[in-house]
């Protein structure tokens, strides 16, 4: 077992989640800081019970691969350096930005939409964030999370839900993506101006703070015995009209590179040489007030899918309109430097986090956990992986789930 000891980057700050994997946690109960654990590796042996023919352990029979020749569908690697050049469209098709999947040009083409959904336990089951592409996870008030899926098919959707309301630090991540911003509510002292500058399209529901809002796009869903505020959903048929309304533009902007890095298709990228990470938990398995430790995520790593599949509050997290648990192929650390908005007011618990400049990244793919550094030079720049040698992290191809670490908590982050 080795310890770790994070280096904490100072940068400006940007005003403006397998059963068994955790226990029941009972939101109830008041969340107390803990003394911190360090972060825990556990570095697996090469035995053959770890091995798989195209995971970490592959088979080292692999054939001599020639120039801008793929390997054979069995040995899939190379990845690290096999990557998606230049998008273009085969067939109707175009491999996504958020992705790298192949999907309908439309889709592809199509400018996201970035929704803020409900993770607050009573809240539960979400409805539909297993179409999102990217999921992001951050700390918010209360030291719980809130999510924000950032949508590209979401054509054969009714509804996506409960929806809730924005902070600036989700806003200033959506720009990462050319998202448009969808919301059922804000913290109207940091984020009202942002919100209805030119800064950021959005579609919000008509509340006080918000200048032109699209009632259309929202409606409540009755739910016995759950509170009116967990009710609230923003429809998609909604949504395109009041897009239109708004008079958006619905393709990427000329100046959107992308999400990420991606192996090309035919390709995985192995990381033989990196620790292994079948278990990752963003707030390690203890309570502590980073906002992880409330509802204990962990992220189980399937070998024969390449999946990690997410459990909170102690079960499987589930989306209510499939029933079925959610996985992700990526999982990323972004550790960032996060601050209490109004520390000497004891009825306040907003929180601020720096998400433009560089900190601490730690990447999971393949089974494997990648340490390196994100660096971000602006609002609408991408977020970009480096590893210690100062290239780029090549993310596999799939959806991706990011969680916001504010580094004060970092050192509860756990994976064995």
């Amino acid at each position: 077992m080795k310890k770790k000891v994070l280096s904490v980057f100072l940068l400006a700050m940007t005003m403006g989640l397998l059963s068994g994997c955790g226990d029941l946690i009972d939101p109830a109960v008041p969340v107390s800081t803990l003394a911190p654990k360090p972060v825990i590796i556990v570095e697996e042996s090469e035995s053959a019970e770890n091995k798989t023919e195209s995971g970490a352990q592959a088979s080292s029979e692999v054939e001599e691969e020639k120039p801008g020749e793929k390997v054979d569908a069995n040995h899939q690697k190379g990845g690290e350096t096999h990557t998606i050049g230049e998008r273009v469209v085969k067939d109707g098709q175009m491999q996504s930005w958020l992705t790298g999947e192949w999907k309908d040009a439309e889709v592809a083409q199509r400018r996201n939409m970035a929704v803020m959904i409900n993770n607050i336990q009573v809240s539960l089951p979400q409805y539909g964030i297993s179409k999102a592409s990217i999921i992001y996870e951050a700390p918010v008030e209360g030291r719980i999370t809130r999510l924000m899926g950032i949508f590209e098919d979401y054509d054969d959707l009714d509804h996506i839900g409960s929806v809730r309301s924005s902070r600036d630090y989700y806003i200033y991540e959506a720009m990462a993506f050319d998202s448009i911003y969808c919301n059922w509510g804000l913290a109207r002292p940091w984020v009202e101006e942002l919100i209805n500058s030119d800064r950021i399209d959005n579609v919000s529901q008509a509340l006080a703070g918000i200048n032109n809002g699209a009632p259309e796009a929202f409606d409540r869903i009755s739910r016995p015995g759950v509170n009116i505020e967990h009710t609230g959903y923003m429809f998609i048929k909604g949504y395109k009209d009041a897009v239109k309304r708004l008079g958006y533009k619905t393709q990427y902007r000329k100046t959107f590179k992308k999400a990420f890095e991606f192996a090309d298709e035919g390709y995985l990228a192995t990381y033989d040489d990196c620790q292994d990470a079948t278990l990752v938990y963003p707030g390690g398995k203890q309570s502590n007030a980073g906002g992880y430790g409330k509802h204990n995520p962990c992220f189980a790593y399937n070998a024969d899918d390449n999946l990690y599949y997410r459990t909170q509050y102690g079960q499987k997290h589930i989306d209510e309109m499939t029933g079925e648990q959610l996985a992700v192929t990526n999982i990323i650390f972004k550790v960032c430097v996060g601050e209490e908005r109004l520390p000497d007011d004891p009825k306040y618990d907003y929180l601020a986090f720096g998400c433009t400049g560089t900190g601490d990244a730690y990447v999971f793919t393949n089974g494997k956990v990648i340490k390196g550094t994100w660096k971000r030079s602006g609002d609408y720049e991408p977020n970009l992986l480096y590893d210690k040698n100062g290239n780029e992290i090549v993310l596999n191809q799939g959806k991706t789930w990011i969680c916001c670490i504010w580094d004060d908590y970092a050192q509860f982050m756990e994976w064995e």
